[in-house]
């Protein structure tokens, strides 16, 4: 099965929460998750499949503790050829820049040579009272093969 990074990008903890659900259900289908919660970029493998979670604060940034994987992502711009990763982007839909750091990691991921296997999922937080459980549905709509 495929062994999985999941990189949190998290500030109230809900991004956390979805993390955590979508690490519970791909162990329970045999797959090997390491779940980082202050990722930096030694943590990701490209010979790993990377699920990026992120929420998204004030004009569009990227949470603090995800901040210093993006910068050395932008900074150090390694060639990710290989990489394949999957993201969730948080947001809240009546702030301008809705889910802005999830469209800003997904662009850099690509600029940087990685492989997207499905679209974004979006989560709005008017809409999604229980964005775990809109992140389940996603996640079984697709298969990581390792």
């Amino acid at each position: 099965m495929a062994q999985i990074d999941i990189a949190v990008g998290t500030v109230y903890g809900a991004a956390m929460l979805v993390a955590e659900t979508l690490a519970d259900e791909l162990e329970r289908k045999g797959h090997h998750c390491s779940l980082h919660e202050e990722a930096r970029l030694a943590d990701i493998d490209p010979g790993r499949f990377l699920l990026l979670v992120s929420a998204t604060t004030g004009q569009g940034d990227i949470p603090p503790n995800l901040q210093p994987f993006a910068s050395e992502l932008a900074d150090k711009a390694p060639w990710l050829k290989g990489l394949r990763y999957a993201l969730i982007a948080m947001g809240d839909s009546s702030y301008d820049h809705f889910c802005g750091a999830g469209r800003r990691l997904d662009g850099l991921l690509q600029e940087l040579g990685a492989t997207r296997v499905i679209p974004p999922l979006e989560l709005d937080a008017t809409v999604h009272d229980e964005p775990e459980q809109v992140a389940l549905t996603w996640l079984r709509k697709w298969d990581i093969q390792p």
